[in-house]
């Protein structure tokens, strides 16, 4: 599916000063149908109770879908992915430890990807399900 192949080094230097790396995000995993990263659950990713800030899992939903469309995109095309939609259904709470998300792909057409994005907790528990929606579009825009 993927049709560029990086490293794991390669993402993390896509993520240096941006909101991914603030957050601890670090990826873990390609396959070649997927992309799986982590998420520290601290400080930095805590809401004012102590648990796991929504929003701090949609960055990493986000982080995620967006990469790998970043992937599915030939080089050779002047088009860029951008994020149009996300929604995401928190499960359960988290208090410390990582949260790792993984990415696949529910529809990529030549206009949209739609991404499904399961982050779990460090014993395996469902988290949060986010899906993505991705417009690809004109770089020259």
């Amino acid at each position: 599916m993927f049709v560029k192949t990086v490293t794991i080094e390669q993402l993390k230097s896509f993520s240096i000063n941006t909101i991914a790396d603030h957050l601890g995000i670090e990826f873990i995993e390609i396959g070649a149908d997927f992309i799986t990263a982590r998420m520290p659950v601290d400080s930095r990713t805590h809401q004012p109770f102590g648990i796991l800030h929504g929003g701090a899992s949609v960055v990493l939903a986000e982080t995620l879908g967006s990469i790998a469309s970043f992937l599915v995109i030939p080089d050779s095309d002047d088009r860029h992915a951008v994020g149009l939609e996300i929604n995401a259904n928190h499960l359960r709470p988290v208090k410390e430890g990582f949260v790792t998300g993984k990415v696949t792909s529910i529809h990529l057409g030549r206009t949209t990807h739609i991404w499904d994005i399961r982050i779990t907790n460090d014993q395996n528990k469902l988290v949060c399900i986010s899906r993505l929606t991705v417009a690809i579009v004109n770089a020259n825009r």
